[in-house]
């Protein structure tokens, strides 16, 4: 084997435990999501305090693929498609870790509201959770396939569907909160909770863009153009 073949392997195998890292990351993260949710609707405080331990996982997963990245960068001195991957990881991980701290905030207001008495109005979070799960799901699975711009464009449209019903739904519980006011704390947890929501789709749509720059190397944070269908 040639010295020039020994480091391609090497840089190969490099770029497939970056990729494989950030698999891992997104799925334990979808999967905090899922629980933070659910430990709300279900009133489930044990999932809600599992969603806060796992949190140091994810903030090590994002320190790990940083430093892989790095050192891919440094070592093998990536160009083209192949350096927008590595730097976009490594923008996905802290996606990714953002949303497990929304996650988080979830889970602690859930606790909250979980020692008072059951009210129906828990139950109007999942709608726009089901929106912002898919959006997040959607969004990593593309940017982990490589897959096509105009997907990730989608999500970008996507992330609005999100926000309105975000919108909606803090108008709702604003005026339950005039006309229940003993139950305010909860729906002002609730508030809290749809935010954090809204928030995860957010860094959905980052993800996407992440996935329009590394397929297409056009970056379109900050109102940058879109790129042509095809």
């Amino acid at each position: 084997m040639t010295e020039s073949s020994h480091i391609l392997g090497n840089f190969e195998r490099a770029l497939t435990q970056l990729s494989d890292d950030i698999i891992e990351m997104g799925n334990k993260v979808e999967g905090c999501f899922e629980m933070a949710v659910h430990g709300l609707v279900r009133r489930d405080t044990d999932l809600c305090n599992q969603v806060v331990a796992d949190d140091e996982e994810i903030d090590q997963f994002e320190k790990d693929i940083d430093k892989q990245g790095m050192q891919i960068i440094a070592l093998y001195n990536p160009v083209a498609h192949d350096l927008r991957k590595v730097i976009s990881a490594m923008k996905v991980s802290n996606n990714l870790e953002r949303v497990a701290d929304q996650a988080v905030g979830i889970a602690k207001r859930a606790r909250k509201v979980n020692k008072n008495a059951e009210i129906p109005e828990t139950l109007m979070v999942e709608p726009i959770y089901h929106l912002a799960a898919s959006l997040l799901h959607d969004a990593i699975a593309g940017f982990n396939s490589g897959g096509s711009v105009d997907e990730a464009i989608a999500i970008q449209s996507r992330d609005k569907e999100v926000d309105a019903a975000h919108k909606k739904l803090a108008k709702k519980l604003t005026r339950q909160m005039e006309a229940d006011p003993e139950h305010v704390k909860d729906y002002l947890n609730l508030q809290f909770i749809i935010r954090f929501i809204e928030r995860i789709g957010d860094h959905a749509k980052n993800i996407a863009q992440d996935t329009i720059y590394t397929e297409s190397a056009m970056d379109i944070r900050h109102g940058g153009d879109l790129p042509e269908s095809d």
